[in-house]
């Protein structure tokens, strides 16, 4: 129930990326106000991620389990039925309540698995969040095709209440709770920075990063990200505890998550755009929504299949030194993609290995985050390195959105050296995460 759950989110995420045109037209909105369809799932779910995570450590991590799964289907269900816009993103705004998710499931598995295997039932937990999120994709072209945009939010509503009823009746109610109370000030606080910096990258492509609008909502986040930090440095009960985020192992596990964010989301954006672009254009491969699924499904397939490896290979290597395995793994094939990326085997090779690297570094430093904090924090580190990969992707796919469009034909079609610089970017931000990895202590100890 806890896969069904973590699936469910993932493919929320991109399911509907490939129906926004229709979903556009049926609600008679703009691109513009279309694409609020997804922002208002990433700030949502930017928001309740760490916030659920905490409140699942102090009350019970079941109990808001359970809580979650039912937002994430109440959500689903008025996203299916939803004929205006407001109403679609006020549906968005209460699925992404589901994102706290993620961490009430690494909590439970840390009660209640065998130590031996909490590092690969999370390794397996965190490949399926980046496989669920590119099998969307896949997925979306046959069942958009068949059925209606509307069934994208209706199946994974189906799987979501049996998630939840099984989650009801299966799981045990952990008895370690942090006993601490939670501060409303810094969820305030932390709630207002978040919303800023990602409305400013959101709407940066369009408007321009040097415009006074971005540049206003961009410091409107840096004075409310430093008011939050000295709520949390003089609470005595922080919302996140920023002595545990400011350890070297949390820290730089983090920088990574942030980086791997920036390539997967951005890279989900981008390619499936490149794909289908007419080769009358000089790049492209003309595909069709489906076939351009079937091009991105080893992806979804190899980190799954890599994920899941993890818990085995570190008793042998360790997690960090699988991590380091992951970024350079990743590094390459951008690379490769970047200079090559005109025959469909190119594409193939591409997706096998940036599926291996992505499963490698998604479920090693899942792994890394949870056995470093004590078992009280597991949800809210949990939620901390989840938010920032979100955080990493609505700023990759911004950033490659704003180069690939900086230049384009008569027409409108972005050229070919705006993707390919597009895709040395994520290159670079892979380049950075083998880095932030090798500063990562070896064999770290849990924090006290």
């Amino acid at each position: 129930m806890l896969a069904a759950g973590v699936v469910s989110f993932a493919l929320m995420l991109s399911l509907v990326t490939p129906a926004l045109p229709t979903i556009r037209d049926e609600l008679g909105t703009s691109h513009a106000g279309v694409t609020r369809v997804l922002t208002a799932y990433l700030l949502s779910a930017s928001i309740f991620t760490p916030i659920v995570g905490r409140l699942g450590d102090r009350y019970g991590k079941k109990r808001f389990l359970v809580i979650v799964l039912v937002a994430l289907a109440l959500g689903s269900l008025a996203a299916a039925l939803a004929t205006t816009l407001p109403f679609m993103i006020l549906a968005r705004v209460i699925q992404g309540i589901g994102g706290g998710v993620l961490p009430l499931a690494f909590g439970i598995i840390r009660d209640e698995f065998p130590p031996d295997e909490v590092g690969g039932a999370v390794g397996f937990i965190a490949a399926l969040t980046a496989s669920g999120a590119g099998l969307g994709l896949v997925l979306a072209g046959p069942i958009f095709s068949t059925l209606s945009y509307r069934w994208l939010f209706v199946i994974p509503m189906v799987v979501v209440v049996a998630a939840a009823v099984a989650a009801q009746v299966f799981i045990p109610e952990s008895a370690e709770r942090a006993s601490d109370s939670i501060s409303v000030g810094a969820a305030l606080a932390m709630s207002g920075w978040l919303v800023a910096l990602l409305v400013a990258i959101d709407v940066a492509p369009q408007r321009g990063w040097t415009s006074v609008s971005v540049i206003g909502l961009l410091l409107v986040a840096l004075v409310l990200c430093t008011l939050w930090i000295l709520i949390e440095t003089r609470s005595d009960s922080p919302l996140i505890d920023i002595r545990i985020m400011a350890a070297r192992q949390v820290w730089a596990t983090n920088l990574v998550a942030l980086l791997f964010g920036v390539a997967l989301y951005a890279l989900m954006s981008t390619l499936p755009a490149f794909l289908q672009t007419a080769r009358d254009h000089g790049y492209g491969f003309g595909a069709s929504v489906t076939h351009s699924g079937v091009m991105l499904l080893p992806q979804s397939v190899f980190v799954f299949l890599a994920g899941s490896s993890v818990g085995r290979l570190a008793r042998t290597f360790g997690y960090r030194a699988i991590l380091v395995a992951g970024t350079v793994i990743s590094f390459s094939a951008l690379v490769t993609l970047a200079l090559a990326h005109t025959h469909q085997w190119h594409i193939f090779l591409v997706t096998c290995s940036t599926g291996v690297g992505f499963g490698l570094a998604f479920a090693s430093m899942s792994s890394i985050v949870v056995r470093s904090v004590p078992r009280h924090r597991t949800g809210m580190a949990g939620g901390v390195n989840a938010n920032i990969r979100t955080i990493g992707g609505s700023l990759g796919a911004s950033i490659v959105a704003s180069v690939v469009a900086a230049d384009v034909d008569p027409s409108g079609v972005p050229a070919e050296s705006g993707y390919t610089v597009g895709f040395l970017v994520l290159a670079g931000a892979m380049l950075l995460s083998v880095f932030a990895a090798l500063a990562i202590p070896r064999g770290p100890r849990a924090i006290t």
